[in-house]
Formats: structure tokens, C-alpha cells, sequence
């Protein structure tokens, strides 16, 4: 699990295809690195991803053909900023709200407009992921915790504080660009529940 708080923005090292799928190395950036070990989890952009192997300064990762599909990385070019987080520990603050790291979509930047000091940032997302979305609710956007401003049949608009753009890869994001969305946990089981409900 993890809490949506970015520790680090990185750089995708390499992306050499194997048997089918993809392993990943990815350089770690400002992400704290020191106590790294086999077999943690990092999530990459909101991926959660395992670590099979690391030196000082980097990781690697395999990325299914499933995560392939369902999200970013598959796309990244090698130079491109990913936003890092590593596993929560039982004892860490929940500054942000739980988040899995199992990618829910892609979406895709609309706009960004200044709003004094912050940025108004206006996200595409698929229909079905938008039922998941609400006003004052939160979302993963590329492994960064977010309170949703507003939401319509389109997609959501949130606002994004000065820190919070210069310390993730959203600074280096462009309309246009696609994203990684992870709706939040509560409303996946809100629904499951209430489905299970009804079949009874």
C-alpha cells in the first residue's frame, strides 16, 4: 500500500523487452535509497512495481504484459520523469489516502490554467472510472493523492499547490499527456457491496 505522497521524481534508464513483456530500469532520483531491498515494492508513477534488482542509483522492474496494457509505462520513453513513492510502513503518517498501486485507467491532460499561486488541472478519464470520481473525493493521478474540485461526464479538475508541482513529475507534464488513474479504494468496495446486496 501506499499513501499518494510522492517521495521522488526518477527517470526511466532503459526499457528492454523480455520474453513478452517489459523490464524497466529506473533511476531513483531524489527518492530517499538507502535501505532499498529485493523484492519491495516502489510505486513508479502510481505502479506498483517490484524491485528484482538495484545498485546505488537505480532499479529494475518487470512490467507484465498486463500492466503494459492498462497503463503509461508501456509508452515511456527513456529519459521520461516518473513520479516514485516506496511502500508505506505500518508506523507512517496517512498524509495522502490509501492507494493500491494497481492502476484503475489512463487518462489524459485537458488543460492547465494558473489560479494565483496554484494550477487548475483538468483531466480526460474513461466513463466507466468517472462513476468512481467525486467533488471533495479523492484520486491517484499518476501515484499522486488528489481531492477532486469538480466532475462531469468528461472527466474531473483538481487544483495542484506550487510544492506539489515542482516536487512531482507533474512539471514536466503537458496537455495532452497521458496519465495513470487510480479511483479510490472505498467507492471499488461501496459498489461491491451494494451489487452483492442486490443479488441477494
Amino acid at each position: 500500500m501506499f499513501t499518494g505522497l510522492i517521495e521522488g521524481v526518477g527517470r526511466v534508464l532503459a526499457l528492454e523487452p523480455v520474453g513478452g513483456d517489459v523490464r524497466l530500469r529506473i533511476g531513483v532520483g531524489s527518492l530517499p535509497f538507502a535501505d532499498v531491498a529485493l523484492g519491495e515494492s516502489i510505486a513508479v508513477s502510481g505502479v506498483c512495481l517490484t524491485v528484482i534488482e538495484f545498485d546505488a542509483t537505480s532499479f529494475a522492474a518487470d512490467a507484465s504484459t498486463e500492466t503494459l496494457a492498462l497503463t503509461t509505462l508501456g509508452k515511456l520513453a527513456v529519459g521520461h520523469a516518473v513520479n516514485l513513492e516506496r511502500a508505506m510502513r505500518p508506523t507512517d503518517r496517512l498524509g495522502g489516502h490509501l492507494v493500491s498501486g494497481h492502476v484503475d485507467g489512463v487518462g489524459r491532460v485537458l488543460s492547465v490554467h494558473d489560479d494565483a499561486r496554484a494550477q487548475r488541472w483538468r483531466f480526460a478519464a474513461p466513463a466507466a472510472l468517472l462513476k468512481y470520481v467525486a467533488t471533495k473525493g479523492s484520486i491517484c493521478v499518476d501515484g499522486v493523492s488528489l481531492t477532486v474540485n469538480a466532475v462531469d461526464g468528461e472527466g474531473f479538475e483538481v487544483a495542484l499547490i506550487p510544492h506539489t508541482v515542482s516536487h512531482t513529475a507533474f512539471a514536466s507534464t503537458a496537455v495532452g499527456d497521458a496519465v495513470n488513474l487510480e479511483v479510490d479504494l472505498v467507492a471499488r468496495y461501496v459498489e461491491r457491496l451494494l451489487s452483492a446486496k442486490e443479488s441477494q
